[in-house]
């Protein structure tokens, strides 16, 4: 006889000991597991995601897709704020910034706000749903909301990136046609808040 086994989403646990003194340990596990709640939440934590460029309720935006894990910072959903919060100014121009990652927005603004970085300043200070973690987006966040759900942002607009290019410089993007190039940091440009959700 083969020994039993419980899955559990991708974790699978394989018994191997007689089937007889396996299964009590498998009932209590199994019995922990419903009280706990754990498979319940998973389900539902599932079916609960909404389409990408969609109102995510609850979180403060509509959901840009799921970003891949890179470097230290784990997978996560970007979510987008529902609406542009004006035009602001990068600010800092002909100041060198420490806010030069193309991928990590967050790490930019936090970077951003110690200065007079109206843009960034603005993001950060954005609250929805008692969410208070949106920041700047970078590069290529703004580009990854481009490639998801271009729809949701105005496509006459250019955008802000949280990432400098130089001391007169930073990325900027347009959401008609995907356009990323860098304009002068003293620019009034749209500015829309994002924030990670972590699943």
């Amino acid at each position: 006889m083969q020994a039993p086994s419980i899955s559990i989403k991708n974790l699978t646990l394989n018994i191997h000991s007689s089937p007889k003194a396996a299964m009590p340990a498998l009932a209590v596990l199994s019995a922990a597991l419903a009280a706990s709640g754990a498979m319940k939440a998973e389900t539902t934590a599932l079916t609960d995601i909404p389409a990408v460029g969609q109102a995510w309720p609850g979180q403060g935006g509509v959901n840009g897709g799921l970003v891949p894990a890179r470097g230290d910072v784990a997978a996560h959903y970007l979510i987008i704020a529902a609406a542009d919060i004006g035009d602001h100014e990068w600010g800092g121009y002909r100041e060198e910034s420490k806010a030069t990652s193309k991928t990590d927005g967050m790490a930019n603004t936090a970077a951003l706000i110690e200065g007079n970085h109206p843009a960034a300043k603005a993001a950060a200070n954005y609250t929805a749903d008692n969410h208070c973690s949106f920041y700047l987006p970078s590069a290529a966040e703004l580009y990854h909301c481009w490639v998801n759900c271009p729809e949701v942002f105005a496509q006459d607009c250019y955008y802000w990136s949280s990432s400098q290019r130089s001391a007169d410089y930073a990325f900027l993007m347009t959401f008609d046609d995907g356009y990323q190039t860098s304009i002068g940091k003293y620019d009034e440009l749209r500015v829309r808040p994002v924030r990670r959700l972590f699943i």
